[in-house]
């Protein structure tokens, strides 16, 4: 199977932007905005995977993303288990949330088979995000609670693009994308997957976004660093969960200010 982004060109991505950036727009105003031959556009919006997985076409032949560039974000509640405004999160007790979460899950199709811990991981996962959350607060006060979060993103459409992520922390002009594990060890196949699905990620929040990937070891302590991805030149950011506040502050720069 090939990958839509390896077949997809730079026209493919401006207009799949163009339309997540609309309400609604028709391929004639597609071209326009963007200085495109007509026809051209029509190829990419029929024959695209890209456009197959990320847009949709209304009865009056109007397109649109499906999820919205803008905040909020409309259309994420719809592939994940749980999404909100940090604020919602945090005013939640951890049994509203995996409430919500679990019916949430099931909503989007997403297996709850607890054989290997699974409901147990969603907890810790949730701990030591509203850990992080605590201690931003204490820095930056209520901003981050404007900020959105989603749980156990799951967007698989079709058989062409797959995009998971245990959480999403949606900032101004960040994406956090953390990937939790409770170890306390670096696997190098862990980090190729926090790292996997982020030029997806980045094709559906737009430009305007930077995303960043973070493996989460919850049963590690005391650990933050830069690892390899493979044997590429860039790196993703690893840390424990008590040390989560240091990722996003290698980003954000509060203990800087």
């Amino acid at each position: 199977m090939t990958s839509p982004l390896k077949t997809a060109d730079a026209a493919d991505r401006a207009i799949c932007q163009k339309i997540c950036q609309s309400d609604g727009i028709k391929a004639r105003d597609i071209a326009k905005a963007l200085n495109m031959d007509r026809a051209a556009v029509n190829r990419a919006l029929f024959r695209s995977p890209l456009m197959q997985e990320l847009c949709w076409q209304d009865s009056e032949h109007r397109w649109h993303g499906i999820m919205r560039q803008s905040r909020p974000h409309s259309g994420l509640y719809e592939f994940s288990g749980y999404y909100s405004l940090v604020r919602e999160f945090m005013a939640l007790s951890e049994d509203e949330w995996m409430e919500r979460l679990t019916e949430g899950c099931k909503n989007i199709g997403r297996n709850l088979n607890d054989t290997r811990g699974l409901l147990h991981s969603f907890r810790d996962c949730r701990a030591h995000t509203a850990s992080l959350f605590h201690d931003l607060y204490e820095m930056m006060g209520s901003a981050c609670g404007e900020w959105e979060i989603a749980f156990e993103l799951r967007l698989k459409r079709s058989r062409y693009i797959r995009i998971y992520a245990d959480v999403l922390v949606i900032t101004e002009n960040r994406v956090f994308a953390l990937e939790f594990k409770m170890k306390n060890a670096v696997d190098p196949d862990e980090v190729l997957q926090a790292a996997k699905y982020c030029p997806y990620l980045e094709i559906m929040f737009g430009p305007e976004y930077e995303i960043i990937p973070v493996l989460v070891l919850t049963t590690a302590a005391d650990m933050f660093q830069f690892v390899p991805i493979g044997d590429t030149d860039a790196v993703l950011p690893v840390c424990s969960g008590d040390m989560l506040f240091n990722a996003f502050n290698e980003y954000l720069g509060f203990l800087n200010v």
